[in-house]
């Protein structure tokens, strides 16, 4: 399915602080998309696409380890057997730091040489992933608009380093949701990209749909919501009753 630009015009209704971003993986130049002339960390990239104009990003313009997690470089034993992150002190030795590289997704080498990315209310194309940056009720929407159809559990996959991997790649290779807070991720914490706190969640494209029918269709605000708190317990009392009232005629 191929969302139109006008369909996202639905989250404009949540007020984020932070524009959603929209991003494509792409193997040619995008058309009509500004060349981002400096060098950063995608993490940057995105923070910095919620405040501009669309723009994408070659090989050359990446300079963190997210050039390997990319497929623009071949994998360096200083990363992957775990020296530097036992160095830092983040994990006991080299041995757990490295089975680190086991679990993250990579984008196969070059088959992926550029990176758009835009706000999702002025995105030019079809994004592949869309990451949105919430307070934690802003989330809830989000997160239940997810399984509002399907009541399947949402899981997350993180890990302290490398991020990136889990926050743009992973959903986009795997199709598959995921979220974290802002403030576990350590380049984007010692960046200082973002208040701590925030849930950042990427949603691949396939998901997109799901998210933007659920939106259209349930409640935001939940009728236990708008009930004054001395009263909740006899509202879901009631709800009970009514359910056992239709089981009971069968």
């Amino acid at each position: 399915m191929t969302i139109s630009l006008r369909d996202f015009s639905l989250l404009k209704k949540m007020d984020f602080t932070y524009s959603p971003v929209a991003m494509k993986f792409l193997l040619n130049k995008p058309s009509g998309v500004e060349k981002l002339e400096e060098t950063g960390a995608i993490c940057q990239m995105f923070r910095n696409a919620q405040d501009r104009s669309p723009f994408y990003a070659s090989a050359e313009n990446f300079s963190c380890v997210d050039r390997l997690l990319l497929g623009f470089m071949e994998p360096e034993p200083n990363f992957e057997s775990g020296q530097i992150g036992a160095k830092e002190r983040i994990y006991q030795d080299a041995r757990a730091n490295r089975r680190v590289y086991q679990y993250i997704e990579k984008i196969p080498a070059g088959t992926v040489r550029h990176v758009a990315f835009a706000r999702i209310f002025d995105a030019p194309f079809d994004p592949d992933l869309i990451v949105i940056t919430a307070r934690p009720d802003q989330a809830e929407l989000i997160l239940r608009a997810l399984s509002y159809s399907t009541g399947k559990p949402l899981t997350t996959m993180i890990t302290p380093v490398l991020m990136c991997a889990w926050v743009f790649i992973y959903p986009y290779m795997t199709g598959k949701l995921n979220y974290t807070i802002t403030g576990l991720g350590y380049g984007m914490k010692n960046r200082k990209l973002l208040p701590e706190g925030l849930v950042l969640i990427t949603v691949p494209y396939d998901l997109i749909p799901v998210l933007l029918d659920n939106l259209s269709e349930m409640d935001w605000v939940l009728p236990i919501s708008s009930v004054p708190d001395e009263e909740k317990g006899s509202f879901a009392a009631k709800v009970m009753d009514e359910i056992r009232q239709d089981y009971l005629k069968g």
